[in-house]
């Protein structure tokens, strides 16, 4: 990537990596990715210039790149360099694709931090949290690398000596959707179980977080890959709109919000197309009394200040049992306070920028409501400042704990997508759960507690797609992630997720004679 970018004189601080150099420019206030950044057939492409749009980056506010949104002859064009590499993919033994996908997932591990700074620029993510995400894509595309030599259908006996067979095939061309939060790591994501399945994907990253999804398109291009089998295309919703109803598309993986969601689903059902929908979520995290508090506030910190809040399986809904609420709380808000905000790029940072000035106002919104409402701003909630003064113009905060919060608040019900933590009191085990599970969504829910058959019992009437016992946001990619309710269709990782990207079809033969009625 440092070949893409303009080499201007840049900031770089004393702890900072060296691409930091390369993307953050005092002096013009903004850094050109000379490349294009829609990816098909090969190779980078340009789209319609007229279109262009700004990229900020989130740590200084400065343009970052230019964007050229696809329109309906570019999306064609990828989804045509797809179908045409998908006809090559799919013939191939699954064996021959993990060779690829393995390959792959090298070039990943060789460039990890590379990859990990350019998404920090792009997203304002922390370093750490940046590499753990590029880990995270490497270990999805080894997994399903693995998996794709064990497709395989069932044989079943029939009478007289006949038979019946299944195959699970490839759909064709899947659309893969992604988010801003995880930029790279969604991207890898959908498309690993895809490919290893057979599949060719076109891919749409976020029009806020654009950079990365084009890096991951060349590296399947490095190790192997057809020409075509993983594109991408830059724009926003008209592009996806372009994608959902192209005639050529098979099946729709979508990650993002529940509106958005909605939408998607409705266009695929003009095509009876299968979706993956991975939704909001306003997931409740329950802590007893009996739990072992130190790890209950670790929980609660993860639950909900990983990268800046902005996840959307976050527990923001912390009840804890009203004996230890006042220990609890002091211990959260002491180390709240204490998470180092700043640059991103500074491995002694622990909360980067958010994503966008319009999304950091938004979320300083919430916490204004929720004061209206009756919350009590126990810490932060308030725009931040760092001290380096080329980082000024960036989206920062401090990470909030409300207090005094009740079920019928805004902070409460509604997906705030910020560092912003509502904490409430219960009373009993039959009370929380009922409140827990009062919300149209179904993402994620937790519980700490020390009660190994309370553990259990509360997990099985928690009404969310994934639950975890004395930790939150765990996610290895060999276990299932996805929603109940509101927050999506089908999931992602594990091995549940190939009946996802491939159709079932049963074969009869007959070993004897025509049995007919006629």
């Amino acid at each position: 990537m440092l070949q893409r970018l303009a080499a201007l004189s840049c900031r770089r601080p004393a702890a900072a990596a060296p691409l930091a150099a390369a993307v953050r420019c005092a002096s013009s206030g903004s850094v050109d990715i000379k490349a294009p950044l829609n990816f098909w057939a090969g190779k980078r492409r340009r789209g319609p210039e007229k279109c262009r749009e700004d990229v900020y980056e989130p740590a200084t506010g400065r343009v970052l790149c230019h964007l050229e949104p696809c329109g309906a002859v570019e999306v064609d064009q990828a989804v045509k360099a797809a179908k045409s590499a998908f006809g090559h993919w799919s013939k191939m033994s699954g064996m021959e694709r993990a060779r690829t996908m393995i390959e792959a997932a090298h070039i990943i591990e060789s460039r990890r931090e590379e990859i990990a700074e350019m998404e920090v620029v792009n997203n304002g993510k922390s370093i750490t949290e940046a590499r753990l995400d590029v880990d995270s894509a490497r270990l999805c595309i080894e997994y399903y690398a693995g998996l794709a030599s064990t497709l395989a259908g069932q044989h079943v006996q029939l009478p007289g000596g006949s038979f019946a067979y299944t195959r699970r095939e490839p759909l064709g061309v899947c659309a893969g959707i992604g988010a801003w939060n995880y930029p790279f790591q969604i991207a890898a994501w959908k498309s690993a179980p895809a490919l290893a399945c057979g599949n060719s994907m076109v891919f749409k990253p976020s029009p806020v977080t654009p950079v990365t999804a084009v890096l991951l398109a060349e590296i399947y291009t490095q190790a192997g890959a057809p020409e075509g089998l993983f594109n991408v295309v830059q724009g926003g919703q008209e592009t996806g709109g372009l994608l959902c109803h192209h005639p050529d598309v098979a099946k729709l993986s979508f990650t993002g919000s529940v509106p958005t969601g909605q939408k998607i689903m409705e266009m695929a059902s003009k095509g009876v197309k299968p979706v993956t929908l991975e939704l909001g979520g306003k997931s409740p995290l329950l802590i007893f009394q009996d739990s072992d508090l130190e790890n209950a506030v670790r929980g609660a910190l993860m639950a909900n200040f990983l990268s800046q809040g902005q996840v959307c399986s976050n527990g923001t809904r912390v009840f804890v049992q009203r004996d230890i609420l006042p220990e609890f709380v002091e211990e959260v808000v002491k180390r709240t306070q204490a998470i180092e905000i700043g640059d991103p790029l500074l491995e002694s940072t622990r909360m980067g920028a958010l994503v966008s000035r319009s999304h950091l106002e938004k979320v300083l919104s919430f916490v204004d409501q929720a004061k209206k409402e009756g919350a009590t701003v126990l810490c932060g909630g308030e725009p931040f400042v760092p001290s380096d003064p080329k980082l000024r113009g960036g989206y920062y905060m401090s990470p909030c704990v409300l207090g005094n919060c009740t079920d019928e608040m805004t902070c409460v019900k509604e997906e705030i997508f910020g560092p912003v933590m509502s904490v409430l009191s219960f009373e009993t085990e039959e009370e929380v759960l009922q409140r827990a599970n009062d919300t149209t969504m179904g993402l994620a829910a937790g519980v700490f507690t020390r009660d190994v058959r309370r553990a259990h019992r509360v997990v099985e009437h928690l009404k969310a797609g994934s639950c975890f016992i004395n930790n939150y946001n765990i996610t290895p990619v060999e276990v299932p992630f996805g929603g109940f309710k509101m927050s999506g269709i089908g999931r992602e990782n594990g091995q549940v997720t190939i009946e996802y990207y491939t159709q079932l079809k049963t074969v009869f033969v007959e070993m004897g004679d025509v049995d007919s009625l006629f």
